[in-house]
C-alpha cells in the first residue's frame, strides 16, 4: 500500500512536470510565433544583410549604417543571450515554482531581444527613401505581415 501511494505521487509529480513543460513551451514559443506573424521585420544584423542590400538597392551610406546597427544589435542581444543561458543553467534542477519564476524572467529577456530587433529595423527604415519604404510595405503586404512605422528622414534626396 505504501509503495502504491509513492507510485501515485511520483506519477502526479510527473504529470505536473509535463504540464509545466507544455506551459513553458507555450510561454517561450507562443510569443515568437505571434511576433513573427504580426510584424514585418527586416532582420538587420543577421544572415539577411546581403539580401536587404540587394532587394532595396541600398546606397553606400545606408550599407554602412546597416553594418553599424547590425553590430550594435549583436552587442545588445549578446548580453541578453548570456543572461538567458545563465538563467537556464542555474535552474536546470529547480522546483516547479522556481521554473515558473524562471520562465517569466526568460520571457522578459526574449522580449527585450525582440524590442532591440524592432528598434534597429525602425532606424534602418527611417533612412530608406520613399521608393525603398514603399517596396518594404509592398513586400510586407504580400506576406501578410504588418509593416513597421518608421519616422521618415527629413534629409531625403
Amino acid at each position: 500500500m505504501f509503495f502504491r501511494r509513492v507510485e501515485i505521487r511520483i506519477y502526479l509529480s510527473f504529470l505536473k512536470l509535463l504540464g509545466l513543460i507544455r506551459y513553458l513551451l507555450l510561454l517561450f514559443l507562443g510569443p515568437l510565433m505571434l511576433f513573427s506573424q504580426e510584424d514585418c521585420l527586416l532582420g538587420i544584423g543577421g544572415k539577411d544583410d546581403e539580401m536587404i542590400r540587394t532587394v532595396f538597392e541600398l546606397t553606400d551610406e545606408q550599407i554602412e549604417q546597416m553594418r553599424n546597427w547590425g553590430a550594435e544589435l549583436q552587442f545588445r542581444n549578446e548580453i541578453f543571450e548570456i543572461r538567458a543561458q545563465n538563467l537556464l543553467k542555474n535552474h536546470a534542477q529547480s522546483s516547479v515554482e522556481d521554473l515558473l519564476i524562471m520562465s517569466h524572467k526568460y520571457k522578459a529577456l526574449l522580449d527585450s531581444m525582440q524590442n532591440n530587433i524592432k528598434l534597429l529595423d525602425k532606424r534602418m527604415l527611417g533612412i530608406f527613401t520613399n521608393d525603398q519604404y514603399n517596396l518594404y510595405i509592398m513586400l510586407c503586404n504580400q506576406v501578410n505581415r504588418s509593416p513597421l512605422y518608421a519616422p521618415r528622414s527629413m534629409n531625403e534626396k
